[in-house]
């Protein structure tokens, strides 16, 4: 049993405008953004974080989908490893090499690894970063902005993927599993 969706074709008011916010911010209306929809508040809430971290944030679009594929393994969401090895590869510039060494916590660049470093420890240890850690990844050049910006992504990424756990969404992307 999954989770409704709501088909952007005949959502009316808020929800259509949300609609039409999630294609201009993704391109697409994926399926996880039509079970968000069944909560308008909740699809108005991605919407706006994703926007603003994608506009107003200082990390990369390459950097912010390697977070994005390293929480998806960790959680073993095939869902999102499966959008953001997609557009991570597409949209973002990584190369599938790149976006495979991104979903164990590996980049070539070593503030991209820095980050990634810093993101494993957040989901993995659910935000219990020591000091020496967050010392770390001073020393390899983030600032204190760019840190928190890391966990908001972090934390994006783990509600999409409980998210599309929960609701077992259909997915609408080329399938990638965290199995492979």
């Amino acid at each position: 049993m999954h989770l409704h969706t709501v088909e952007p074709e005949i959502a009316t008011g808020e929800s259509a405008a949300l609609f039409t916010a999630t294609h201009q911010a993704l391109g697409v209306v994926p399926n996880l953004a039509r079970v968000m929809a069944n909560s308008p508040a909740v699809l108005k809430g991605y919407v706006g974080l994703l926007t603003a971290l994608n506009t107003e944030g200082t990390l990369s679009a390459a950097v912010r989908e390697s977070i994005a594929l390293l929480v998806a393994q960790e959680n073993g969401s095939d869902y999102c490893l499966s959008v953001h090895a997609f557009r991570g590869t597409r949209t973002a510039g990584l190369s599938t090499a790149e976006a495979d060494r991104a979903r164990r916590g590996k980049a070539d660049d070593p503030w991209a690894a820095a980050v990634l470093e810093l993101a494993a420890v957040v989901v993995r240890d659910r935000g219990t970063v020591t000091d020496e850690q967050l010392a770390a990844a001073r020393s390899a050049g983030l600032s204190d902005g760019q840190i928190v910006e890391v966990v908001a992504h972090v934390a994006l990424n783990v509600f999409t993927n409980y998210l599309a756990t929960t609701a077992r969404v259909a997915i609408d992307w080329p399938l990638v599993r965290h199995t492979d």
